[in-house]
């Protein structure tokens, strides 16, 4: 009798073993500024490559590195006699929180955490550029050294299109407030229109 009731619970152990395993990646990410991305892309298709790192936080800062200097993907190079190793710029800058967790999402919704969608390497991959990308949401994490351009080439795309979105930021401009660069209070241009 304990044999039988025994077999029947093994499946149940058996399952609960193994839940890891059945991991969900595709998950809503949350606001929270524990979340963060990087992203290393080059292009070795020109002489001196040229290489351009983003790193994004839940907060909604942005950190952006480019240059043809090793320091722009690797913040532990030690040539210092490199005749690049002065060419990097470093430029940092602010967006709203929640458009950050909506560039999350889009990752996470591209397979980011799929692990059986990653390594199935494409037979034709884009020759001289590399992308690879660390990241961690709401306690997933993904750090491969793979070119992700050879690796799974949808994501390499979405993952290309937030580097062109980050390190070349259409920031708009606030407008000048009132008495300032030649706009003036309603009061003032009342006055001057008695004046007149």
């Amino acid at each position: 009798m304990k044999f039988k009731s025994l077999l029947a619970a093994l499946p149940l152990v058996f399952a609960a073993g193994c839940g890891i395993l059945f991991d969900d990646p595709y998950v809503e990410v949350t606001s929270t500024p524990l979340n963060w991305c990087e992203v290393h892309y080059y292009n070795a298709t020109r002489e001196p490559i040229r290489r351009t790192s983003v790193r994004l936080t839940g907060l909604g800062l942005v950190e952006v590195k480019t240059g043809t200097s090793r320091r722009v993907s690797d913040s532990f190079a030690k040539n210092v006699n490199d005749e690049s190793w002065d060419d990097i710029v470093t430029r940092q800058y602010n967006v709203p929180p929640e458009h950050m967790r909506e560039v999350f999402q889009n990752l996470v919704n591209g397979g980011l955490f799929d692990r059986e969608k990653i390594f199935r390497s494409t037979r034709y991959p884009s020759p001289g550029r590399f992308l690879a990308v660390r990241a961690a949401f709401d306690n997933k994490t993904f750090s491969e050294p793979y070119n992700m351009f050879e690796e799974d080439p949808e994501l390499a795309e979405r993952l290309y299109n937030v580097v062109l979105e980050f390190s070349r930021p259409v920031l708009r401009r606030k407008r000048p407030a009132a008495g300032v660069d030649g706009e003036k209070e309603e009061g003032q241009k009342e006055k001057d229109k008695e004046k007149k």
